[in-house]
């Protein structure tokens, strides 16, 4: 009977060599532990998505060595390992067995996902041959991801003689997406009688978090084994019977746990893979600035952080203190920069030109921007990168100044509705003490004038951010939101915020996306545009 052992990665997409390496020092671990297979995540060879690197024959060429190096270096072990293959001159995404040095048996993945923010179609032909390989006396079935995501590729597992599924997967996170799996691979298991194992990608890519989570289900769709979520892990599963032995599982967190998770994780990844040395975060007192303080030092370390407040005459003694109190409990780097200076110069350059003009967010936008430039010459001065501070409900409504706050090389909590920052806040100070608690209580504010709060021109954000899950995650219309009892006056004034605003969210640091829509990947509405929902 085979011991699977299900080999939860991180990948560097485009690092082949690399790649190669773990897979190889995952499958030496597997071979010690006594398993008869390692199965591998979906293209775990060059990384998930590799995207327009797809259209590069090089690419395809280098992958083919590397594997080929890899399948000759193997111990004394069957692996399944997922990878782009160009043939005949179609491309697939593609997982072979290899065994004794070579490839034994090779799957083309089915279905190609075209939605949310797969867009496969434009790079892979599909296939609807199954692959079915012998492992110790039990015939297993493979699919990668999609092909399980509906009926059509496991039936053809199971007619070819499968008995046991194996699923290669890069299936990326979002908020319900590890009962929606789950749910999913139960409606497949009902339909064929096979049982399970999944094995799924971890890590950040850009703006997708792939959090893991592997298991295994018995033909019952009874969990047997779970893999913990956002790290990578390695687990055997033995089928004795047809069925899963049962193994370790993990428990998930919390949602507020998890995103959070999510979003260490993602931080890690962006400044890790890309080489940045460090973070750098503009720090206002605020609850957004603060979350996002604590999600980079929980990422990279307090030492690699730096926080730098940069006060305004409308700054309150309560930011700088609460900020100061913050920056003692997590023990980063703090500098203040006064901006008043700056203020001054910029006023009277501009004088001339605004003559008899009433001060406005003109003048607002100028103190957002002069701290934009200052974080942006201090990064530019150390390489370390500057974490934006906005959240979704800001980012859907414009609430954001364009060179000003939104100056930055990854927008952390992008994704995050401002009613989820209070949550994940709250959260965040079960596992210590980090965000000051008038942070969490005090009313938000940009603090840009005297007295000024967010919700002077905004709805509460209990009825802002409903009305932009609506309408912008969920394509409910206009009507249907007015029907769930919301003010016709504040869905009218959101869903405008959100059409007139979407220029700016073009020139937006890329974030983590931790929703089933985000403003990314799988957010495509033109800047130019004139169709008006009907009321």
């Amino acid at each position: 009977m085979p011991k699977i052992a299900i080999a939860q990665m991180n990948a560097t997409v485009g690092d082949i060599p690399g790649n190669a390496a773990k897979i190889l020092d995952f499958a030496r671990r597997a071979k010690a532990l006594g398993a008869d297979v390692l199965l591998t995540p979906e293209l775990m060879l060059c990384g998930y998505p590799p995207e327009d690197l797809l259209f590069r024959q090089d690419f395809y060429a280098a992958c083919e060595r590397e594997l080929d190096a890899l399948a000759l270096a193997l111990p004394d072990l069957d692996m399944i390992v997922g990878y782009p293959l160009l043939q005949d001159g179609r491309s697939f995404n593609a997982a072979s067995l290899l065994r004794g040095g070579r490839r034994v048996a090779t799957y083309r993945k089915q279905r190609l996902p075209n939605y949310e923010v797969f867009d496969e179609e434009r790079y892979f032909d599909a296939c609807d041959e199954a692959c079915v390989v012998e492992i110790k006396g039990v015939r297993c079935g493979i699919n990668i991801c999609a092909d399980v995501w509906e009926a059509g590729s496991a039936d053809r597992a199971r007619d070819a003689g499968a008995e046991v599924l194996l699923v290669l997967n890069a299936s990326p996170y979002h908020i319900g997406k590890r009962d929606l799996r789950a749910q999913v691979l139960r409606e497949r298991i009902a339909a064929t009688g096979l049982p399970v194992v999944y094995a799924n990608l971890v890590g950040g890519q850009d703006e997708l978090v792939f959090d893991g989570g592997s298991f295994a289900l018995d033909a019952q769709g009874e969990v047997r084994c779970r893999l913990p979520h956002f790290e990578e892990a390695l687990e055997i599963v033995e089928i004795v019977d047809g069925a899963p032995l049962p193994g370790p599982i993990a428990e998930p967190a919390s949602v507020e746990g998890e995103v959070y998770q999510a979003l260490v994780l993602g931080v890690r990844d962006y400044l890790g893979k890309n080489g940045f040395p460090g973070a750098i975060i503009g720090l206002s007192g605020g609850i957004d600035s603060a979350l996002t303080l604590c999600v980079a030092v929980d990422a990279l370390g307090a030492d690699k952080v730096r926080a730098v407040m940069m006060p305004s005459p409308y700054t309150a003694q309560m930011s700088l203190d609460d900020s100061r109190e913050m920056i003692r409990l997590l023990g980063v780097r703090y500098d203040e920069i006064p901006i008043e200076p700056a203020m001054t110069t910029f006023a009277a350059m501009l004088e001339k030109e605004f003559a008899g003009l009433p001060a406005d967010t003109t003048e607002e936008n100028l103190q957002a921007r002069i701290r934009g430039m200052i974080l942006m010459a201090l990064s530019n001065k150390t390489g370390s990168l500057v974490l934006t501070t906005g959240n979704k409900s800001e980012m859907a409504v414009g609430y954001c100044t364009l060179y000003g706050d939104m100056a930055g090389g990854f927008a952390v909590i992008k994704d995050i509705a401002k009613t989820l920052v209070y949550r994940i806040s709250n959260w965040r100070n079960t596992v210590s003490y980090a965000i000051p608690e008038r942070i969490i209580t005090r009313p938000p504010s940009a603090e840009l004038k005297p007295g000024q709060t967010d919700q002077d021109s905004l709805p509460p954000y209990e009825v802002l951010d409903a009305i932009v899950e609506a309408y912008m995650e969920r394509d409910v219309s206009p009507k249907d939101i007015i029907a769930r009892g919301y003010a016709e006056a504040d869905v009218r004034r959101v869903v405008r915020l959100l059409k007139i605003n979407e220029y700016k969210r073009r020139q937006a640091p890329v974030g983590i996306r931790v929703t089933q829509r985000g403003f990314g990947k799988d957010w495509r509405y033109p800047i130019t545009n004139r169709y008006r929902d009907p009321f």
